[in-house]
């Protein structure tokens, strides 16, 4: 059995390990959550994020479902009303601060806030080996900065609990600093960001956007960054992106855009963990990321190997730990794993 053989073994059993884990209810006292407990779910129109919203609102929590198409959100969230679960639609779209506006306004005035966020909602215009960056700057935006203005949005909302509230992020492994074979190739840099003490929000945001080997290497001194460095890493990237100059920028060869997006998100997750690891208690908010795997829906053209069921589970899994003391960590089928 070659290396290849090997490893899909080992994902069919672990796989089957959690399908057992799925069907070991949780008991009474492990249910700190109940009808009252609102639970957020970004892009949960279809795939993963769809899944996601069924296998909370089973658990019976009360499940916004949320898209940025309001037809097909509604026809998702009809779906599950008729099989019982409680689940709402509202329209939101994580690029238009306008509609994260509107959707803040409207969870505090109908809920008081919420307790769960799944910041699942993504874009990627790749497929087998394609590696285009002709949609780089959406991939960005939404995928991080996306996912960046809903943390921002949604943490004054996180409603005070002694269970904590929980933000989980979905990722991907295609963002991990130190994968053997898609990983950024300045050293310093990925040292950088790998240390939570040293790492900054301005850190991160220039990260995704570096594709200039002279900017890349003021930025390995983290005193050096400025507003006006950032300013101009922007229209750099942008720039460079049109003149394909971006190839050589040392950055990952696989969805280069997808993942430097999901890097950027994984390093917020952790820098975010920090920032409020020093809530008091009852006012914790505890969040994670995780990668669901290579799943079967449109965003991978239906080329996965794990269904959307099995790639919800470790995200639903992380929003319900019963004793959740578990932050700014990076996960992959209820497993801890390397940034």
């Amino acid at each position: 059995m070659g290396k290849k053989e090997r490893a899909q073994e080992r994902r069919e059993k672990r796989r089957q390990e959690i399908s057992l884990l799925r069907t070991i209810p949780y008991s009474d006292h492990q249910r700190w959550w109940s009808t009252d407990t609102i639970a957020v779910v970004t892009g949960a129109n279809r795939g993963i994020g769809f899944e996601i919203a069924h296998q909370l609102a089973s658990h019976g929590l009360t499940v916004v479902l949320t898209s940025r198409e309001t037809h097909v959100g509604k026809e998702a969230a009809k779906v599950m009303q008729e099989g019982g679960l409680n689940v709402v639609f509202h329209q939101l779209d994580i690029v238009d601060p306008t509609s994260i506006q509107l959707f803040s306004d409207w969870i505090k005035e109908k809920y008081g806030g919420l307790d769960i966020l799944i910041n699942n909602a993504g874009v990627n215009f790749n497929f087998g080996t394609d590696n285009s960056v002709e949609f780089a700057e959406t991939v960005i935006r939404t995928n991080y900065f996306g996912t960046k203005s809903m943390i921002k949005a949604m943490i004054p909302l996180m409603r005070p609990s002694p269970f904590g509230a929980r933000i989980v992020n979905v990722t991907s492994r295609l963002g991990r600093l130190n994968g053997r074979r898609n990983r950024i190739a300045n050293v310093s840099l990925r040292q950088q960001l790998e240390d939570v003490d040293s790492l900054s929000e301005e850190l991160i945001d220039s990260t995704v956007r570096i594709a200039n080997v002279s900017l890349r290497q003021q930025l390995e001194d983290v005193d050096s960054l400025s507003e006006e460095l950032i300013d101009s890493t922007v229209s750099t990237f942008l720039d460079q992106v049109k003149d394909g100059t971006w190839i050589s920028g040392g950055w990952p060869q696989v969805f280069t855009d997808y993942s430097l997006s999901k890097l950027a998100a994984n390093a917020y997750t952790r820098l975010m963990a920090k920032i409020l690891s020093d809530r008091p208690d009852g006012h914790k908010i505890y969040m994670n990321c995780y990668c669901p795997g290579w799943v079967k829906t449109a965003m991978t053209a239906w080329a996965g190997h794990t269904s959307p069921v099995d790639a919800a589970d470790t995200a639903v899994w992380l929003a319900l730990l019963p004793d959740q003391f578990v932050s700014g960590k990076f996960f992959a089928e209820r497993r801890e794993i390397n940034f």
